[in-house]
């Protein structure tokens, strides 16, 4: 597989520091090649909120070595002895406080995510660019979306994994899943990876104007939380960049709305099981603003592309009943990206700038 990218546009291109608003966006002839397509990648979601629909998808997520690196044997008996016997219920409950008409909200988000993408492509030039959303564990499939865009023409694919900070849980595991599908197919399909996008200036203006707009809406609270999903610490320890990349962001938000350093606090949340994770911990950190009876709390989660579980249900409600049974006042929780047009320009831009950056 291709791990570089060819010249797959013939556009005139500004240089690197770009930002995601059409105040600020240079005039550009766009020009994607004709076979190139777009696979957009995030983690997945159980098809219902019931314990069966939830067994099915943890048996699959919490299978992949990448998420959980315990040698398999055990972990085989763990997982099936144990974790799928109590888990599913207690991940249904959670599931179907936030699940929707539409269905689950990540689902939901991610699709608005692609199709916004598709239509803004679309706009841009004769013919677009197929755009096509897989999910590494559930459905959508990441071998179905490969199929819709090998249908639609595509015979160079862009990855994208909606993971602005790379991780060997989540990102490598896209791309060794992704080559691995490749690689079983008739057709060579060229892949070009996007591994991260954590400190690109078009993510952070993003991220800086959903705050900045929350606050214009609500108001603004004594203190903005930055809860980010962990990861268990001897992932770091064995080389995963994901903590480095996260402080990277959180300094970069933080910079772009000109907060002081006593203003903003990073933690990372979502642990499991009883090995040590990345800390601080959203809940601890939670508790002690509550103890010190702060009366608000703003929280954005910067590495989540799109709203789900996490965030939904573990940070607006789970942790918002701490706060509160901890002594503090409200929890506002700032939504993701999801679609934001700034969100969708930036996914834009990022694959045409990477690719440009070859040329």
């Amino acid at each position: 597989m291709q791990d570089t990218f060819p010249v797959l546009l013939r556009a005139a291109r500004s240089g690197p520091d770009f930002m995601p608003t059409s105040q600020s966006l240079p005039s550009y002839e766009h020009g994607f090649a004709d076979n190139l397509g777009i696979l957009l990648v995030n983690l997945g979601t159980p098809d219902t909120p019931t314990p069966s629909a939830v067994r099915r998808y943890l048996a699959e997520f919490l299978w992949d070595p990448h998420v959980i690196d315990i040698a398999r044997p055990l972990w085989w008996l763990m997982l099936h002895g144990y974790i799928l016997r109590i888990r599913p219920a207690r991940s249904a409950r959670a599931y179907s406080r936030i699940w929707t008409d539409e269905g689950s909200p990540l689902l939901v988000n991610s699709n608005a995510i692609a199709e916004s993408l598709r239509a803004l492509l679309d706009s841009q030039g004769p013919g677009g660019v197929p755009v096509a959303l897989g999910m590494s564990y559930g459905r959508p499939s990441l071998s179905a979306a490969i199929d819709e865009l090998e249908q639609a023409g595509a015979r160079q694919i862009v990855v994208l994994p909606l993971y602005p900070q790379y991780s060997t849980t989540t990102t490598a595991s896209v791309r060794d899943a992704v080559s691995t599908l490749l690689s079983k197919r008739h057709r060579t399909l060229a892949m070009h990876f996007i591994s991260d996008y954590h400190d690109a200036p078009g993510y952070i203006a993003a991220l800086a104007n959903s705050v900045r707009d929350h606050w214009n809406q609500h108001g603004r609270s004594a203190h903005l939380l930055l809860s980010f999903h962990g990861i268990p610490e001897r992932t770091v320890v064995n080389g995963d960049p994901y903590q480095s990349q996260c402080v990277q962001t959180a300094k970069l938000l933080a910079q772009a709305l000109q907060l002081r350093d006593d203003e903003w606090t990073l933690s990372f949340q979502s642990r499991v099981g009883r090995a040590e994770w990345l800390r601080p911990y959203t809940d601890d950190v939670i508790r002690d603003l509550g103890n010190n009876n702060i009366r608000s709390l703003d929280v954005v989660c910067p590495g989540f592309a799109a709203d789900c579980l996490e965030t939904l249900e573990e940070i607006a409600m789970q942790n918002a009943e701490l706060l509160s049974q901890s002594g503090g006042g409200s929890l506002n929780y700032i939504p993701a990206l999801n679609a934001r047009a700034d969100h969708i320009e930036f996914l834009s831009r990022l694959v045409e700038q990477l690719a440009g950056a070859e040329a």
